[in-house]
């Protein structure tokens, strides 16, 4: 696995790393304690460096997890958290005061068995409190050694302009894969301008783009797909001309969905670091292969032509969560 900087933040890290989120919340039911420290530890094997998590994923219980698994190896791998929720639940309202902040930022280390937080991430933009101020608290954690970078996460363009004048922005994590293209508009440029690394999540399009979803699909109650509108039976049936492109795609290459998928992410700019989650060995091992995948400019040419003749049905975020994101 090479590794890559996340802009001029000098944070170097796996080319891929790997979103922990679904070990402990999101998908359905948690993984078992030692099947989720089993499969961290696999990726470290694999040349994974690069871990991401939230006090809000489980809450608290992924932190955890992440924690004791690479405790043996702390000190060779990169830790991204986030703060930005009140009582660290996602349900409830943002909650970025400076108080909060510190909070959450002494709870993590204490969870994540460590003395700093590599990468620290505001989980969503807090629109009562001035993102001067957020900046300017992370700079004091900064400044006091518990945190070493600073991120945002779904913010607009303009919040991020405002807080690396306050405090550099390491990287934003957002969306971004091939069946969700928006951040192109003015967060691509802008993080070039600016010297800002991007971490898209979901870069298997919340896993349809691994072609295993149709419209038969049944997610797990605790699923959040089931009130994504992308994710309707109506909308996954319709969706899976998307898929069908992409498969063509794939077999030409002699690769999977999934490996095109993160492979044209990883061809999009050299400071472009996804962070695909999965709980089984055999999707890591197909995730991380695809660093190995190499497109040249005809397969970005073929990719291009043929998906931009499928249009995608349904938003990504029902309207309650789509008020959060590009603030």
């Amino acid at each position: 696995m090479h590794k890559r900087k996340l802009g001029n933040s000098g944070l170097e890290v796996s080319a891929i790393g790997l979103g922990c989120m679904g070990l402990s919340y999101g998908y359905g039911s948690a993984v078992s304690r030692a099947d989720g420290v089993a499969l961290i530890r696999a990726a470290y094997e694999r040349g994974v460096t690069f871990f991401d998590t939230a006090e809000v994923y489980g809450p608290f219980t992924n932190e955890e997890l992440l924690g004791e698994a690479v405790a043996p190896f702390r000190d060779k791998v990169v830790l991204a958290t986030k703060f930005g929720f009140h009582a660290g639940d996602s349900t409830h309202a943002p909650d970025s005061r400076p108080e909060r902040i510190r909070s959450v930022a002494d709870a993590a280390l204490q969870r994540l068995r460590t003395d700093r937080i590599d990468l620290f991430y505001q989980h969503r933009v807090d629109p009562n409190v001035p993102i001067e101020d957020v900046a300017g608290t992370v700079r004091e954690l900064v400044l006091a050694g518990k945190v070493k970078h600073f991120g945002l996460s779904e913010a607009g363009a303009g919040t991020v302009r405002k807080a690396h004048a306050v405090h550099p922005v390491a990287a934003l994590q957002s969306e971004y894969s091939l069946w969700w293209r928006e951040p192109e508009k003015e967060i691509l440029p802008t993080l070039e301008e600016l010297g800002i690394g991007f971490v898209p999540f979901s870069p298997l399009g919340k896993g349809f783009l691994a072609g295993t979803i149709d419209d038969a699909t049944k997610f797990d109650v605790n699923d959040f797909r089931n009130i994504v509108p992308r994710f309707s039976p109506e909308a996954r049936k319709a969706n899976q001309a998307f898929v069908r492109r992409l498969d063509e795609i794939a077999t030409a290459r002699h690769a999977t969905k999934a490996q095109i998928a993160i492979a044209w992410l990883l061809s999009r700019k050299p400071w472009i670091v996804p962070i695909p989650g999965t709980t089984k060995l055999h999707r890591l091992d197909e995730n991380l292969g695809a660093a190995q995948v190499a497109l040249t400019a005809e397969d970005l040419r073929n990719i291009e032509t043929a998906l931009a003749e499928v249009h995608v049905q349904g938003d990504r975020y029902p309207a309650h969560l789509q008020e959060r994101v590009g603030r």
